[in-house]
């Protein structure tokens, strides 16, 4: 068990965010900020479904077209692939956690209860819940998850247990449906997901997909809520978040994701994740095979 702290790369007054991750239970992950004054997003989205807590304060939460204004004791919630960005108040403090976790292993979840009628991952509409019950839940299931005194078991069933109560309550609600873009859009997506750690020109994908670059730019923002380079860039970030948590060094990390040098792969990834590779790379908790 490596017991090593982000905390100790910052000073006190803005303390660092903590990451918690245990190779044992590798569908979530959670984060922790502590004083989120400091902590703006570029619009950006996870592969994973993500649940966060407001623990204090206030905050502006920008989710695809609408925005909502947060506060302690509210659930937030993001969709895989939608695009948001969550940021602080005319610098008012606030601070928050927040669960990714990923889609397929909650699709079956969801499953199992009952909630939906096969194991494939259906979208979520709801995006903030006030509801002091379900509030505390996640709180506890946190407070769990990062505490290394707990054992496994213990965080697995506080895990589910959260989510099992969460997915229960909003198993009436309306399904959100994503609208499906014209056949082009949806060929330039995949094209940069398969190449998103290669350099990818406008050109190409005008070629690609017939369209002229400055129709190509508004139709994909239109359906993906990023223009193909922020969509690119994106992708690549991830592919760095997915090499850190491999153990990769951050050099290699960059290398990984499609960055020419490392302090450019360093801007980037702290202006999505809001925060550092190296404090990304050191989880509170990181079990080790």
């Amino acid at each position: 068990m490596n017991n090593t702290s982000s905390g100790s790369q910052s000073s006190s007054l803005h303390p660092p965010p903590v990451f918690w991750r245990d190779a044992r239970l590798p569908y979530v992950e959670l984060r922790k900020i502590s004083d989120a004054r400091q902590v703006c997003y570029a619009p950006h989205s996870h592969v994973e479904w993500s649940v966060g807590a407001v623990t204090s304060g206030k905050s502006t939460f920008c989710y695809r077209a609408s925005t909502y204004a947060i506060r302690a004791g509210d659930l937030v919630m993001m969709n895989p692939d939608w695009v948001h960005a969550c940021n602080p108040v005319e610098n008012q403090p606030w601070a928050y956690l927040m669960l990714y976790v990923d889609a397929q292993w909650l699709a079956g979840l969801r499953y199992q209860i009952g909630v939906l009628g096969t194991p494939s991952w259906v979208d979520i509409e709801t995006a903030v819940i006030s509801t002091p019950d379900l509030y505390a839940h996640y709180c506890d299931m946190a407070a769990c998850l990062l505490d290394q005194q707990r054992s496994i078991s213990e965080k697995h069933t506080a895990l589910t247990g959260f989510l099992t109560t969460l997915m229960l309550a909003l198993a009436h609600e309306t399904r959100a449906s994503r609208p499906q873009p014209p056949e082009g859009l949806r060929a330039a997506a995949a094209y940069l997901e398969v190449n998103a750690a290669v350099d990818v020109s406008l050109d190409t994908l005008c070629q690609l997909t017939g369209y002229s670059a400055g129709h190509l730019i508004r139709a994909f923002k239109q359906h993906y809520g990023l223009t193909p380079h922020a969509y690119l860039v994106n992708r690549r970030v991830q592919l760095g978040q997915r090499a850190l948590k491999q153990g990769e060094s951050i050099a290699d990390s960059a290398l990984l994701a499609g960055f020419n040098d490392q302090p450019h792969f360093q801007r980037t990834f702290k202006r999505l994740v809001a925060a550092t590779p190296n404090q990304y790379r050191w989880p509170l908790s990181k079990h080790q095979e």
